[in-house]
């Protein structure tokens, strides 16, 4: 593969305009820059009001040894301004005690005002007395205007100054899958200025064939492995499928294309555009929603395994992504009942009433998922490579995939400015498995010269998510080519690099020839590799590198370690590791489970809305639910209940009330307690639905095995786990 990459003149953007420029943020169709130089933003969605308050300095610093650094939130108008005239903005709801948890944790913001949200909010986000005022709804209607208007006030006067250029706001998203009135955005942009709110960036979701303003706005891209928004007897479908091969079409028609045919949008939007050029304005390529994880709906209950989350990701560096943007990335709870998405409420789908854990990254719970440890090295290695990835174009092999069925041909893409680069594999797929490729070696053109890697032909096996540098400059060395994926540089020019499943780790420098090395330190013609066995237990915190088998959590100074029972420390002085004493997490406790009431019989299904199941009515739900009544050992500190059952619809509950909930996937269900209000006095029980045999809601295959459990509503155990939390000297 010779560099080629698309054609960029790397001219500097409409945005930020004058009076908004600070941070040193700069914008080209090529990278976003500070003071000149590129880096690649990485944003997470975390839902504020979806979290206790008191889990939001946890949560973000979670966020930050995660290698994120922006956090990007909707401030849902739903949850705020019950009746008109009325905004609340304490607890859980203060958005400035938010943002200035954001400074403390050393993250930026990205604020996503709306009005109109989605996220899987009633309405969409808007308050019921919005959504039942006689106006044209997401239009320059002057009766609309004037309720935004007084919105956007209140919620500047809340902010007082926090969202003005300079501050920690970097970005602020106006609405959400808006796709045929441009001038709207204009318009709510203008609102919002008007109001005392502005940022370096403004931002819009472009994916659909948005017709979004010219200059005004960045367009914002997304895409998920899968979703909840397909009908039930759907197979994978195409628009999932496209993101996990090498591509610069970066429209993805598939995201919200239920609820956009429900408003009327079906008609605007003209599907995945393969003129990027043109859709991108002079803007990079860059993304507000890579799918974290993915929610689940009623009649649809996708589960994607961490790999599946991270290749989605991986690919997207390949084909030439300046800002990586997650949705979500921390899961949380609705703050109270009835404010979810449901058919109910015009909405295609029924989501669960408590829960949006969505599988993220760090789970509602303040677990990490599976997709947790994958992400993390790939946000090593855009911190570290940023600079240089800033200044590559995108470059796909000249043989690729035949279609969307082609499951053998290699799936890999070059970053490169010509120089430099590294060769992006990733060679997966959720669902349908891909198959390992046999024989492979690359060829990679740069301009003075011409690179064979690996020495000789290797197998590349289902799975691979790999970034192998190529010319890569390492102090005054230069490092040929390596198969080993690239994490980051440390202090003193080491090159820290990861063995990839299944790979030998081959490394070429000038003059010497290839040679293959095992984990541990190398010096190799002038340049210092630590090779690592894999990133599973590696977390890079600004120059530092860690191991740790539990989780990190960090604010850019602080360090504190989460049920680890070993963590080390690279020395880069020493070049040796240094182990850290930890407080090593306690046993996890059976729960005792009484059956208070069995089951009663359930019927195939509980309606439909259109093609798509309908959640069970809450009388239903309570006159045929088994009810288990939990006895919980004593327990100190932050406690979480991991629950294993099946069945169809699960609720949570504390001295009678609802505080959680779940739609039957086969995944675990963790739950703070802490964080649901229960106490050593508390009385706990669990409510499951069962799931007809002959129901037709859409299962992940692995729990279709299990349905036998699901029909009977069982619970098979509990467990109680204390959280140990130690805190580290660097």
């Amino acid at each position: 593969m010779r560099h080629r990459g698309w054609p960029v003149d790397a001219s500097p953007s409409a945005l930020p305009e004058p009076a908004e420029a600070a941070l040193g943020i700069t914008v080209t169709d090529r990278a976003v820059l500070r003071d000149g130089v590129p880096f690649v933003p990485v944003s997470g969605e975390i839902h504020f009001s979806r979290l206790p308050r008191e889990r939001w300095g946890e949560r973000l610093r979670q966020m930050r040894a995660n290698g994120v650094t922006l956090a990007s939130a909707y401030v849902l108008w739903l949850h705020h301004s019950p009746r008109r005239g009325t905004a609340h903005f304490d607890g859980a709801l203060d958005v400035a005690a938010f943002i200035d948890e954001c400074a403390a944790a050393g993250l930026g913001v990205v604020l996503r005002i709306g009005p109109w949200a989605h996220g899987e909010a009633r309405n969409g986000g808007f308050p019921d007395w919005v959504q039942d005022a006689g106006v044209e709804h997401r239009s320059d209607d002057p009766r609309y205007l004037e309720l935004v208007a007084e919105w956007f006030a209140q919620l500047a006067a809340h902010l007082d100054g926090r969202a003005r250029p300079g501050g920690p706001v970097l970005a602020i998203q106006l609405e959400n899958e808006l796709y045929d009135r441009p001038g709207h955005l204009v318009t709510l942009k203008r609102l919002a200025r008007e109001a005392g709110m502005s940022a370096p960036l403004w931002t819009a979701t472009a994916w659909g064939g948005a017709d979004l303003p010219a200059g005004e706005v960045m367009p914002l891209f997304g895409g998920y492995g899968d979703g909840f928004w397909a009908d039930p007897q759907d197979d994978w479908d195409p628009s999932f499928r496209a993101h996990y091969f090498p591509s610069h079409v970066w429209d993805d028609p598939g995201v919200g294309a239920d609820v956009r045919a429900a408003q009327g949008f079906d008609a605007a939007a003209s599907g995945a555009s393969p003129d990027t050029a043109a859709l991108l304005r002079g803007f990079p390529p860059a993304t507000c929603e890579l799918g974290g994880g993915m929610a689940t709906a009623y009649h649809r209950r996708p589960v994607l395994s961490g790999r599946d989350v991270a290749a989605l990701a991986h690919g997207k560096i390949g084909n030439g992504s300046a800002w990586q943007g997650y949705y979500m990335y921390v899961g949380g709870r609705n703050p109270g009942p009835g404010l979810q998405e449901t058919q109910a409420t015009g909405y295609p789908n029924d989501m669960t009433e408590w829960s949006y854990d969505f599988r993220a990254p760090i789970g509602q719970s303040g677990d990490l998922h599976g997709s947790a440890a994958l992400l993390r090295a790939q946000h090593a290695f855009l911190s570290a490579f940023g600079d240089r990835l800033g200044g590559m174009t995108s470059t796909l092999p000249e043989l690729r995939a035949d279609g969307l069925d082609d499951a053998t041909t290699l799936r890999w893409a070059l970053r490169s400015d010509g120089s430099e680069g590294f060769c992006v594999i990733t060679h997966h797929q959720p669902h349908i498995p891909v198959q390992p490729v046999r024989g492979v070696q690359l060829r990679v053109e740069l301009d003075d010269e011409a690179l064979l890697l690996p020495r000789t032909p290797i197998d590349i096996p289902a799975g691979t998510i790999a970034r192998w540098p190529v010319g890569l400059r390492v102090g005054d060395a230069r490092l040929r080519w390596a198969t080993a994926s690239a994490l980051t540089v440390l202090p003193d020019g080491v090159l820290v690099l990861a063995a990839d499943p299944g790979i030998p780790v081959e490394v070429a420098v000038a003059h010497e020839e290839p040679r293959v090395v095992t984990p541990g330190l190398h010096e190799i013609g002038g340049v210092t590799l630590l090779v690592l066995a894999d990133t599973a237990d590696a977390w890079v915190l600004g120059d530092e590198l860690w191991l740790c088998d539990g989780q990190l959590l960090w604010d850019g100074s602080h360090v504190e370690a989460l049920d680890a029972t070993r963590l080390r420390r690279f020395d880069a002085a020493t070049r040796s590791w240094v182990e850290t004493p930890v407080d090593r997490p306690s046993d996890a406790a059976p729960v005792g489970i009484r059956t208070v009431r069995e089951a009663g019989d359930v019927p195939a299904d509980h309606g439909f809305g259109g093609q798509r199941h309908s959640a069970p009515a809450a009388e239903v739900f309570d006159s045929v639910a088994a009810v288990f009544r939990l006895d919980l050992p004593v327990w100190d500190g932050d406690a979480l209940l991991d629950i294993d059952w099946a069945g169809d619809v699960a609720q949570l509950r504390v001295d009678g009330a609802t505080v959680d909930d779940r739609f039957w996937d086969g995944t675990r269900w963790s739950v703070s307690l802490r964080d649901v209000g229960a106490d050593a006095g508390s009385t706990l029980s669990l409510h499951v639905l069962p799931l007809s045999q002959e129901s037709t809601v859409w299962l992940p295959e692995n729990v279709r095995q299990s349905r036998a459990d699901a029909a009977r509503g069982a619970v098979r155990s509990v467990r109680l786990r204390t959280r140990s939390s130690s805190a580290v000297v660097s």
